[in-house]
C-alpha cells in the first residue's frame, strides 16, 4: 500500500502512526501501568469495526478544510451567496475591544425561558476594570404566545425595574439586544426577524426591525434616555468578550447544543456589503457546511441514522457531527448495533444520552464510573467491557467532533491569513460552550489539530468569558467608534470644500488674474501674472540641433552664483560627450523660479520658492548670472536665447505634440500654471494683437489674504513653520512639498483626541516632515492592503491597529482630493478665461502637465479633471502629461525663438 493511501488504524498503534480521530488515538480510561485490570480492557473486534467509520485521518481532515474554504469563498461572492451553504453573514462589527472603551452599557438577552438585563461599566483605563450587575426575569408563555407590541412591551419594562432598583439617575444610555432568532441584519442597529423558533409566537413582528420595535417600546415609557445602538449573535459576543489586554482575539467558536463560529474579516471580501475599509465581523453558520454534499464521504452510517429520524433530514449537517445536541444520539446508534443481540437496544431509545452525560463518560478520571451509572439507570447491568466500550465510543464521538471543529477553524484562520496577505497571523479564538468547555480532550485535540491544519498560524485557544459581557463590549466598541467618527468628522470637516466653495476659489483666482494683468492693480494681486514674451507655441517647422539647461530640482541649495560655474563646466562636458565642442548653439534655460522678465533672454529673480531660502541672488538677471560664468571659464561660446519658467517649457512641450495646448500646470514640489492670454489684455505690454504665455506664478494666490478663509489650523501650523511663513499660501495647499506636513498634524490632532494609534503618539510622528507626501500615494494606492498601510506606518514608530490604518488613509484621501479640488478649481478658472477672452460658447482646449504628484499620486489627476469638468462646463479640456516638459519645452522655446527670428528677418 503506498504511502498516500489512507491507512484505517486499529488497535493501539504507536503515538507516530495515530491518525487524529481514530480509536485508539489517545484511549480514556487505558493506563500505562500495564496492571490486569488495565489488560482486561481492550478494542474488541466489533468495536474497531464500530468505531472504524469515526476515523478521519489528517489527510482526510484537510480535504474537510479545503471544502470549507470553498464554501466561506461562495458565501462571501455577492454572486454566489444566496446558493451558499456556509452563508457568511456580516455582523456589521468594524473592531475588536483596544482597551479605550469606557462608560456605562446595557444588556437585553432573551433566552428560551428567561430574559437577562445586565448593565455592565468600564473603566477604559490600562487595567480595563469591568463590573457587571444583572436580574433575571421569566418570560410568561403569555408573552412568548402573545402579540409582537406586548412581547418588545415587556422587554422594556423589565428594563426600568432593573434600573429602578438600582437607583440609576436619567442618564443617557446605549443598549446592546441579543435576539436569538433568524434574522436578516443590515446594519448593527437593524434586524428584521425572518421566522421564530424555540416556542416563540408572537404574531405582528416577522419581516419587522427588532431594533426599531425594541427601541419604539422603550421610548413610550418615558422613564430613561436609552438608546439601541447594537443587535448581537451570541457567536460575535463569544468573540468580543476576551479581554483586550491579552492581545487580539478575531475569532469566536461557539460548541454548545448547536455550533457556530465568527472572525474578523477583510471587508473588501465581504462583497454583500458596500464597505470595503478595514474589517468587517462575519458571522460562517457554518452548520450547515455539507448539506450540498461535500461532507458525504465523511459521513458515518450512524450520520445519516440520525439525520433522517431528525426533524430536519438533510440540514444542518456539519453541526449533527459536532454539536452537543446530536452527540448522544451518535453515541446510541453506535451502543445500539455493540448490543445487537442483547436485552439493551429496547433501552436505548431516542435522547437515552444526554450531551452531559457524553462529556462525563469521555472523562479519563470519572468516565467508567460515569458509564456504569449511565448504563445502570437505563436498567442495563453493565460488565466492565461494558463501560470500557461505552466510554471509547463517547470518546471517539468527541474527538471526531474535535476534528471536524480543527478543520473548519483552521479553514478560517487560513483565510484570514491569506487575505491580509501574512506569512504568519498572530491571533487568539475565543471558545465557549458545554462542549468545549466540559470536554478537557475536545479542547486539546482542537488546539493540536488546528496547529496541523494551519501551520502558519500561531493560535491560541482563550475561555470566553461569557457571551453577555460580549454583548456589552459590542455595544462599548459601537459607542467608542461612533464617538471617534464624530470627532474625526469634525477635524476633517475643516478640508472638506463643497461645489459651491470650490466655485468661489475659482472666482477668487478670476479676480486675481484680472488685477494681476492690469499695469494700475498688478502690484496688489497675489498672483503676479508675469509676462513670458514667448508668443508662440511650436508649429512644428522647427529645425535644427538646440541645448537645454534646467535648473529647478530640489539637489541645489547653494549660492547661485557659485553654481553657475559648475553648471557650465557641466555644459562642457556634455557638448565634449556629445562631440559639439566649437559649435556656438541657441540654449533654452529652463529656471523654475519666479521672475519678471523684460524680453525673452532676461529674467530678474523675484522671490524664491519651493523651500529655497539662498541668499545673494533676488534681484538679480539670471541669464547675466550665466553669461559670466561662461566668460569666466572661456571653453566655449553659449547662445542663451531664452529663459523659461518650467511651466511654461512644459506647455511647450506638449504644444509640439498637440497644437491645442495652450496651458501649462505643474504639480509636483511646487504648483504654477501658464496660458496663451490675448496680448490687448497684459497691461504691463504694448499691443492689441496676438498672444503672450503668462507665467500665472499661482503658488502666491492667497498670498494677499483672499483665501483666509480657506486655511485650516493645520494649514496655519505647516506656514508657520516652513521657510517662508506667509508666502506661496496656494502651494501649501496644493504642492507635494506641502501635503505629507499637512497629514502629519491632522494625525498628531486624532491621536490627541483619542481617534488614533490609542492616543499614543510616537516621537517619530512629532518631527516635522517625516510624513513625506510620497506616503500618501502608496498608503492610497488602489489594492493596497491594509497591512502594506501598516508597514508604512510602522516605518514611524507607531504600532497600528487596523482601524488606525484605515482612518490614516482617509486622512491622506481628504487632504489629497481638497489640493486636487483647489487645483482643479483654479484650472478651470484659466480655461473659463480663455474661453471669455475669444468669445467662444464652448472652448476645447488642451493641458499641459507635469509634476510627480500628478503623475504619481494614484487619484489626484481623475479628482483634479473631475473638478474642471465640474466648474467649467463649457471647456472641452484634455490633459497631456508631458514627458521632460521643462528640458524639452526649454530646447523647443529656443527653436520657436529662433523660427520667428528667422521669419523676422526675412
Amino acid at each position: 500500500m503506498s504511502s498516500g493511501q489512507e491507512t484505517p488504524l486499529v488497535g493501539k498503534p504507536l503515538p507516530s502512526q495515530l491518525s487524529p480521530t481514530c480509536p485508539g488515538h489517545g484511549l480514556a480510561g487505558v493506563s500505562e501501568s500495564g496492571s490486569p485490570q488495565a489488560q482486561s480492557r481492550h478494542l474488541t473486534a466489533q468495536m474497531q469495526s464500530s468505531l472504524q467509520p469515526l476515523c478521519l485521518s489528517l489527510e482526510t481532515l484537510h480535504r474537510v478544510k479545503g471544502r470549507m474554504l470553498e464554501a466561506m469563498e461562495r458565501g462571501l461572492s455577492r454572486r454566489t451567496h444566496s446558493q451558499a451553504t456556509v452563508r457568511m453573514l456580516p455582523a456589521f462589527i468594524r473592531s475588536t475591544p483596544d482597551g479605550t472603551e469606557r462608560g456605562k452599557f446595557l444588556v437585553l438577552e432573551l433566552g428560551d425561558t428567561h430574559l437577562r438585563v445586565l448593565l455592565m461599566e468600564l473603566s477604559g483605563d490600562t487595567d480595563q476594570r469591568v463590573t457587571m450587575e444583572d436580574q433575571h426575569f421569566p418570560v410568561p408563555d403569555a408573552i412568548t404566545q402573545g402579540p409582537g407590541e406586548k412581547l418588545f412591551a415587556f422587554l422594556a419594562t423589565c428594563l426600568w425595574e432593573f434600573l429602578d432598583e438600582l437607583h440609576m439617575p436619567q442618564t443617557d444610555l446605549e443598549l446592546g439586544f441579543s435576539f436569538p432568532f433568524a434574522c436578516r441584519q443590515t446594519r448593527l442597529d437593524q434586524s428584521y426577524l425572518i421566522s421564530w423558533s424555540k416556542g416563540f409566537r408572537c404574531p405582528g413582528v416577522e419581516g419587522r426591525d427588532v431594533v426599531a420595535l425594541l427601541q419604539e417600546a422603550i421610548d413610550k415609557q418615558d422613564r430613561y434616555r436609552i438608546k439601541v445602538i447594537a443587535v448581537v449573535n451570541d457567536t460575535t459576543g463569544t468573540m468580543m468578550s476576551c479581554d483586550a489586554s491579552a492581545g487580539p482575539c478575531e475569532v469566536g467558536l461557539v460548541v454548545d447544543a448547536g455550533t457556530n463560529s465568527c472572525f474578523m474579516a477583510e471587508a473588501r471580501h465581504v462583497e454583500v456589503v458596500e464597505e470595503s475599509e478595514g474589517r468587517m465581523g462575519v458571522v460562517t453558520e457554518w452548520g450547515s457546511f455539507g448539506d450540498n454534499g461535500a461532507l458525504n464521504d465523511v459521513l458515518s452510517p450512524y450520520d445519516h441514522q440520525l439525520d433522517q429520524a431528525s426533524l430536519n433530514p438533510g440540514k444542518q449537517r456539519y453541526e449533527k457531527m459536532i454539536g452537543g445536541l446530536y452527540l448522544g444520539e451518535i453515541v446510541r446508534h453506535i451502543l445500539t448495533e455493540l448490543f445487537s443481540g442483547r436485552t439493551a437496544p429496547a433501552r436505548l431509545t431516542e435522547g437515552s444520552f444526554q450531551t452531559q452525560d457524553i462529556l462525563e463518560i469521555s472523562d479519563e478520571q470519572v468516565g467508567l464510573a460515569t458509564a456504569r451509572r449511565v448504563l445502570r439507570a437505563l436498567g442495563l447491568e453493565a460488565s466492565d467491557q461494558d463501560c470500557f466500550n461505552t466510554q471509547q465510543v463517547c470518546s471517539a464521538v468527541c474527538i471526531r467532533a474535535a476534528g471536524l471543529c480543527a478543520a473548519g477553524l483552521a479553514a478560517i484562520l487560513s483565510h484570514m491569513c491569506r487575505s491580509r496577505e501574512l506569512s504568519r497571523l498572530k491571533t487568539s479564538v475565543a471558545v465557549d460552550g458545554a462542549v468545549v468547555r466540559a470536554h478537557a480532550k475536545f479542547r486539546q485535540t482542537l488546539q493540536q489539530l488546528v496547529k496541523q491544519l494551519a501551520p502558519e498560524c500561531d493560535v491560541t485557544l482563550v475561555q470566553a468569558e461569557g457571551s453577555s459581557k460580549g454583548i456589552g463590549m459590542v455595544t462599548a466598541v459601537a459607542s467608542r467608534l461612533a464617538a471617534q467618527r464624530r470627532r474625526v468628522d469634525r477635524t476633517l470637516a475643516l478640508l472638506q470644500l463643497s461645489h459651491d466653495a470650490l466655485g468661489t476659489v475659482q472666482a477668487l483666482l478670476r479676480q486675481e488674474m484680472e488685477l494681476g494683468l492690469k499695469k494700475e492693480t498688478h502690484a496688489s494681486s497675489s498672483v503676479r501674472m508675469l509676462p513670458t514674451y514667448i508668443c508662440a507655441t511650436p508649429d512644428g517647422s522647427e529645425r535644427g540641433d538646440f541645448l537645454a539647461l534646467d535648473l529647478g530640482g530640489t539637489n541645489f541649495r547653494v549660492l547661485l552664483v557659485k553654481l553657475f560655474d559648475h553648471i557650465v563646466e557641466c555644459i562642457a562636458d556634455f557638448q565634449t560627450k556629445q562631440g559639439m565642442m566649437g559649435q556656438t548653439l541657441p540654449l533654452g534655460f529652463t529656471f523654475s523660479f519666479p521672475c519678471q522678465q523684460t524680453s525673452l533672454d532676461q529674467g530678474i529673480l523675484l522671490s524664491w520658492t519651493k523651500g529655497f531660502n539662498a541668499s545673494g541672488c533676488v534681484g538679480q538677471d539670471v541669464v547675466k548670472l550665466l553669461r559670466e560664468a561662461v566668460k569666466r571659464k572661456n571653453h566655449f561660446a553659449l547662445d542663451v536665447v531664452a529663459i523659461v519658467n518650467d511651466t511654461v517649457g512644459t506647455m511647450m512641450s506638449c504644444g509640439y505634440d498637440d497644437p491645442s495646448c495652450e496651458v501649462g500646470l505643474i504639480v509636483g514640489t511646487g504648483t504654477n500654471a501658464c496660458y496663451m492670454e490675448e496680448l490687448r489684455n497684459v497691461g504691463a505690454l504694448a499691443g492689441e494683437e496676438g498672444r503672450m504665455c503668462i507665467n500665472m506664478e499661482w503658488g502666491a494666490f492667497g498670498d494677499n489674504g483672499c483665501l483666509d478663509a480657506f486655511f485650516t489650523p493645520f494649514d496655519r501650523q505647516v506656514d508657520e513653520a516652513s521657510l517662508n511663513p506667509g508666502r506661496q499660501r496656494f502651494e501649501k495647499l496644493i504642492s507635494g512639498m506641502y501635503l505629507g506636513e499637512i497629514v502629519r498634524r491632522i494625525l498628531l490632532e486624532l491621536t490627541a483626541k483619542g481617534c488614533l494609534f490609542r492616543g499614543r503618539p510616537s516621537p517619530k510622528l512629532q518631527t516635522p516632515d517625516i510624513f513625506q507626501t510620497k506616503f500618501l500615494s502608496s498608503i492610497e494606492s488602489d489594492g493596497l492592503a491594509l497591512r502594506q498601510v501598516c508597514a508604512i506606518l510602522e516605518e514611524l514608530g507607531l504600532h497600528v491597529s487596523c482601524e488606525d490604518s484605515v482612518l490614516v488613509r482617509e486622512v491622506c484621501q481628504v487632504v489629497a482630493r481638497r489640493a486636487a479640488q483647489l487645483c482643479g478649481a483654479a484650472v478651470a478658472a484659466v480655461v473659463e478665461k480663455i474661453r471669455e477672452n475669444r468669445g467662444l460658447e464652448q472652448l476645447a482646449v488642451t493641458v499641459g502637465v507635469d509634476g510627480t504628484l500628478y503623475k504619481l499620486h494614484p487619484h489626484f489627476a481623475q479628482q483634479v479633471q473631475a473638478t474642471v469638468q465640474q466648474l467649467a462646463p463649457r471647456c472641452s479640456v484634455t490633459f497631456l502629461q508631458s514627458e521632460d516638459g521643462s528640458g524639452k519645452g526649454a530646447a523647443l522655446i529656443a527653436a520657436v525663438a529662433c523660427r520667428v527670428a528667422r521669419h523676422q528677418r526675412a
